[in-house]
């Protein structure tokens, strides 16, 4: 991907970080003064705000400072190609081998009544809630393993590809445009460092991490890292910032069943963010070497 610039801007780059983390760490902090929990309805709808803090950033810097287009410089196009898919399946492919992973890990068995799912929320509902829950999964046609892949695919790739776009334009769009001329593998985690500190104030209130929410906010930056090379790919490859989009959206919808399928093992340990995430994106990252991806960025 050409960068149309022969440096990077710095002073217009700390701009883009200060609006895209000022006001969702501040959003961020206000919810923890309410002393509501994270995971109720509040909290999802602020993290729902808390996405589109890169979009806001790619507006000021663009049109207000450079005034130039928004969206064009961005990558934002609707030519479809393969990489469609590739960023809509993969994640389905990571969420299983993460899933495989996990099983080989002390303490940690399948859970077909996908006791996983229920130990993450047991804190957030009544009891004769989380029975009801129980209940009803017991009542679908198919497994339930079957049919949130099937919610989360369709998700993917439509109402959660749209919140991702919020974040995709900024990360994908503004910065790895921005900072191509280091090199695909030097911005890519680079941006990935940026994007995990930025969660941060959200992991800190039990985002991703709910039982180790400190050490939490060191994980998701160490996992954004792992991540942030491979969504890039897909970025260069597709020559559009919306796979990108899809591939967050479609992580988001389908990243619960790897750790909800099984049962013991923490937060820490399994799941896609976990231990077994790590193990995976950094295979994922290995094979990418093969693929040489400066190539695309060339092209």
């Amino acid at each position: 991907m050409a960068s149309g610039a022969s440096r990077i801007n710095v002073r217009e780059i700390l701009l883009f970080l200060a609006v895209a983390f000022g006001p969702c760490w501040l959003l961020a902090g206000a919810f923890r003064l309410t002393g509501l929990a994270w995971g109720s309805l509040p909290s999802q709808m602020l993290g729902v705000v808390y996405m589109f803090g890169p979009l806001l950033a790619v507006v000021v810097v663009q049109k207000w400072v450079r005034q130039e287009p928004v969206f064009e410089p961005m990558g934002v196009t609707f030519e479809f190609n393969r990489w469609w898919l590739v960023a809509w399946l993969a994640p389905v492919a990571a969420v299983m081998a993460t899933l495989g992973v996990s099983l080989f890990l002390p303490g940690v068995r399948f859970s077909p009544e996908m006791a996983g799912v229920f130990e993450r929320i047991q804190r957030l509902v009544p009891p004769e809630r989380l029975e009801q829950m129980k209940a009803g999964m017991r009542l679908l046609p198919v497994h339930p393993f079957w049919f949130l892949l099937g919610a989360g695919l369709a998700a993917g790739p439509t109402s959660n590809a749209l919140v991702g776009f919020g974040e995709e334009v900024g990360w994908r769009g503004f910065l790895q445009r921005e900072l191509a001329p280091l090199g695909f593998w030097r911005s890519s985690f680079l941006i990935g460092a940026m994007w995990g500190i930025w969660h941060a104030p959200l992991v800190l209130q039990g985002h991703n991490y709910p039982q180790h929410p400190a050490l939490g906010a060191g994980m998701m930056t160490v996992w954004c890292m792992l991540m942030s090379p491979l969504f890039a790919f897909v970025r260069l490859k597709a020559k559009s910032v919306i796979p990108a989009a899809i591939m967050h959206g479609t992580i988001n919808a389908v990243a619960g069943l790897a750790f909800g399928a099984v049962e013991g093992g923490n937060d820490l340990m399994v799941g896609l963010s976990g231990l077994s995430g790590f193990i995976v994106l950094a295979v994922a990252n290995l094979l990418l070497l093969a693929a040489r991806p400066g190539r695309a960025e060339a092209g």
